[in-house]
């Protein structure tokens, strides 16, 4: 596999995981829910919501 496309993929996983957070937090503060993190805590979260979207998106490569 290319670098360079490796390289944009993980990019885009760890750009996309915290939009994924908020909205997951944002639909339970609205049901009610409270949740507060530390950052190491967050830090945690967001590596491995990286991993789940990285796992989970299909990436089609143009050839």
């Amino acid at each position: 596999m290319n670098l360079k496309c490796t390289i944009l993929k993980y990019l885009a996983s760890l750009i996309l995981s915290p939009i994924a957070i908020y909205a997951v937090l944002l639909i339970a503060r609205l049901f009610g829910a409270n949740y507060d993190f530390s950052h190491g805590e967050s830090f945690v979260i967001w590596l491995l919501m990286a991993i789940l979207i990285n796992q989970s998106v299909t990436w089609k490569l143009k050839e």
